[in-house]
């Protein structure tokens, strides 16, 4: 029999036919799982995985027991699914995958990968009986296969930039638009001010008759190699690195405001949040693993570099995919006495070293280890792809 992930490989990424008549047909047969737990429903561009992590650990820190659905992946199919920080065991995630897989093909339901992994996901999260589920879109919102939930408790939209633009609009209006779709009535909507698609989301708001959630007060700073969150005038150890996480906390605080969580419940989780190789820092070798993989995303990433090794040298280690616009993310990324290394790696999609644009000046590198990288001099920084990450990183693990 065949394994879950060669089952998932085999299935298409995406339908050229977008809606949730797939999704919603497997899930009927599986009695709706995902109606029976309530739901926190996370959307946006860049920052939906930090959000995401910080309200599941706000939640576990409360006493609720929580499952957590993000994605992509790095090394794992099983990654994307946990409960209480636990993700799913290889036996289980066969065995759902198989059986589910199986109930769809035997009724003739032709899912896609990511529609697959998401019945898997709610599935699994009824049999453990869970209080909430914290879940992020796969891509998009509107047509996106987690927006089979009817009623959730609360959403986060994160911020909204440019990506995937050859299936969401060429706009931040129009992508706005698919992102709000996951916005249902009577639940609280997490947003900043500052979202470039605000006014679309606000509108989005009114319309369906949701509550637009109030957020705290934040800031977050990174000084002699300790991170510190600032929550209304109050300071708390925090996990997640960059000023951006001042937004991404904000929103999760946000999205749980009505469940008045104790000041002891927020500073223990602040304390224990963590996002595997994103802003991922090791000082002792000064290496920076990132999954920055737009221009946005890059953007975050230069200006944590401008704002905390302002005067280190930096030598970079980028690799991306063809659809990623790298001409763009490779200006901000790269500065005059930085060097640059660029990656190839193991995805058919992936971009190659003689399509680079001479302009870069880049190196090509054969990545081995970590190790072999410690010695250089200055801050490393890995970023440019999360499947980039998966492949080289995969000894390091």
């Amino acid at each position: 029999m065949k394994s879950a992930s060669e089952i998932l490989q085999s299935h298409e990424k995406f339908h050229i036919t977008l809606g949730l008549e797939r999704i919603s047909k497997i899930l009927e047969i599986l009695d709706n799982p995902q109606n029976k737990y309530k739901v926190i429903h996370i959307a946006g561009t860049n920052g939906k995985g930090s959000t995401a992590k910080i309200i599941n650990q706000l939640l576990i820190e409360a006493g609720y027991k929580t499952g957590l659905y993000t994605s992509p992946h790095i090394f794992e199919y099983e990654e994307r699914i946990s409960v209480n920080n636990e993700k799913i065991s290889s036996f289980v995630f066969n065995t759902l995958t198989q059986k589910i897989d199986e109930f769809a093909k035997s009724n003739n339901i032709e899912l896609s990968e990511f529609e697959l992994l998401t019945a898997v996901a709610f599935y699994y999260f009824f049999v453990k009986q869970v209080d909430y589920v914290v879940l992020e879109t796969g891509l998009g919102g509107l047509y996106d296969a987690t927006n089979v939930i009817e009623n959730p408790e609360s959403i986060a939209i994160t911020s909204i930039d440019l990506d995937h633009t050859e299936r969401l609009g060429k706009t931040i209006d129009e992508i706005a638009l698919q992102k709000a779709g996951i916005i249902k009535k009577n639940s609280f909507v997490a947003v900043s001010k500052d979202n470039k698609g605000y006014d679309v989301i606000k509108k989005k708001i009114e319309e369906v008759k949701a509550k637009e959630a109030t957020l705290p007060e934040v800031t977050v700073k990174y000084e002699n190699q300790k991170n510190t969150a600032i929550i209304n005038n109050n300071e708390y150890e925090f996990n997640l690195l960059g000023s951006h996480q001042a937004q991404n906390l904000a929103l999760a605080l946000g999205a749980v405001n009505h469940l008045k969580l104790d000041d002891n419940v927020i500073k223990k989780a602040l304390k224990e949040v963590s996002w595997k190789y994103r802003l991922d820092y090791d000082s002792e070798n000064q290496i920076l693993i990132d999954s920055a993989h737009n221009p946005a995303g890059i953007q975050t990433l230069r200006n944590f570099l401008d704002e905390n090794f302002k005067d280190i040298k930096k030598t970079f280690f980028f690799g991306c995919l063809k659809n990623k616009d790298y001409k763009e993310m490779l200006k901000i990324l790269k500065k005059d006495n930085d060097d640059l290394y660029f990656i190839e790696f193991n995805h058919n999609n992936s971009l190659k070293y003689n399509e680079l644009d001479k302009e870069f000046k880049a190196l090509k590198y054969d990545f081995k280890s970590l190790d072999e990288i410690k010695n250089i001099e200055g801050i490393k920084i890995i970023c440019g792809s999360i499947y980039m990450l998966g492949d080289i990183l995969a000894s390091d693990r």
